[in-house]
């Protein structure tokens, strides 16, 4: 170490400690930056072909902090859904497979096979296998608690960093949509007043959360996992989080009233290129949110149905959590006796003469020489300089004063 102006010295390998530390920030993630069209970015990545002008979607949407065409705007999360492919809304949907075991559907269906693929990446990247099934409460064999019918939430590297702190999370759901399709009324073509596939819910919320997490800590392929269940039942597990992956695997029939009727314009393989959910001349007239919506249709469809009418559109919170931010530091102790470092190379620290400079005149043969260090310089074998701390204020070293200086250095 060198402080600056004055002579290097060692520093001892005892001087240097090396520490570990977890720094945790609050993510709150606003309804309205959920629910805005503006601030979630839609890829239309799928187009089909066929009856019709074609169906376009995305696979997934990511939602932003503001609207995403600005600079400035950070992505937060992806939203997706997926179905599992031994779940009973694929096994009786699908008309069977080809004899590349390419599952087949009828033209009533849309994305089936995207939905069944989602749900197997993401079993492959958290789960360790394609095949394998997300179950709630995590690795609990009953049929009963699988997932079949997935919602997906993956966090960006930029909120969660190292991961999500154990009981922390926590996001407000709507299980119900607006009731308005439960009514018997049949919509007709381009009434919005008794649809609700894209109506605000205003009632019905829950909170869903981690809590109890860390009493049951469980680490698959994909890192570490809690349970996310009801705040207000936490018996019931209604997802899984994976902390790491920073990833939230809701079943839908959980959080979602699952056999509530659903009604509006939905995207389909017809000579409009749209459909009629809940409509008698289009479609089924008891159209339900599992298996119907689910099944008709596209990925764009249902996201922005779950993201406008489930999280609700509002400045109240939709979901929340804090993350982990790891920090590695190196500490180290730049020490000076009281022989050291009380004088200065700086030219003017002298005379003319070769004397030190002193305050008070006629004092140069009697006054002890002191320095004001400013500066730490922390430099290789080679004498390179490699990192320079500075100091909140100037303090004074003469030789009857010892100095510690803490240098840490966080990675």
């Amino acid at each position: 170490m060198a402080i600056t102006g004055g002579s290097l010295k060692s520093i001892s390998p005892e001087d240097i400690k090396v520490r570990r530390s977890v720094l945790n920030q609050l993510v709150d993630i606003i309804q309205e930056d959920v629910s805005g069209s503006s601030s979630r970015r839609a890829y239309q990545v799928f187009v089909t072909g066929g009856v019709g002008p074609g169906v376009t979607s995305s696979l997934f949407q990511t939602v932003y902090d503001q609207d995403f065409t600005l600079q400035t705007a950070n992505p937060m999360f992806d939203m997706t859904i997926g179905l599992y492919v031994s779940g009973n809304t694929v096994q009786n949907s699908k008309t069977g497979q080809d004899s590349a075991g390419k599952l087949l559907f009828p033209s009533q269906t849309l994305m089936m096979r995207e939905k069944v693929n989602n749900y197997r990446q993401y079993a492959a990247s958290l789960l360790g296998n394609a095949d394998s099934s997300f179950t709630a409460p995590y690795g609990s064999g009953d049929t009963a608690n699988r997932i079949d019918n997935a919602l997906f939430m993956s966090f960006k590297r930029l909120f969660v960093r190292d991961g999500i702190k154990r009981e922390t999370f926590a996001i407000r759901m709507y299980q119900s949509a607006s009731s308005a399709a439960d009514t018997g009324y049949e919509p007709t073509v381009g009434e919005k007043g008794r649809i609700n596939l894209n109506t605000t819910s205003i009632s019905g919320s829950a909170i869903f959360t981690d809590i109890g997490a860390s009493a049951n800590q469980l680490r698959v392929f994909g890192g570490n996992v809690g349970n996310i269940v009801n705040a207000s039942n936490t018996s019931q597990a209604v997802g899984l989080l994976f902390y790491d992956a920073g990833t939230a695997v809701f079943d839908m029939a959980k959080i979602f009233s699952g056999s509530q009727k659903m009604s509006g314009t939905i995207d389909a393989m017809s000579s409009g290129g749209t459909t009629m959910l809940g409509r008698s001349g289009d479609g089924n007239i008891s159209a339900r949110f599992i298996p119907d919506f689910l099944v008709s249709g596209s990925i764009d469809d249902v996201v922005d149905h779950i993201a406008s009418a489930r999280l609700q559109s509002g400045t109240l919170t939709a979901a929340t959590f804090q993350n982990n931010t790891n920090i590695n530091s190196t500490i180290v102790f730049c020490r000076a006796s009281a022989d050291e470092f009380n004088y200065s190379t700086n030219p003017t620290f002298v005379d003319s003469s070769n004397r030190i400079r002193v305050i008070d005149s006629g004092q140069e043969n009697f006054q002890r020489t002191f320095t004001m260090p400013t500066t730490v310089g922390l430099h290789d074998q080679f004498g390179n300089l490699l990192a320079v701390a500075k100091l909140s204020r100037p303090i004074e070293k003469n030789d009857e004063k010892d100095i510690t200086i803490r240098v840490r250095l966080d990675f």
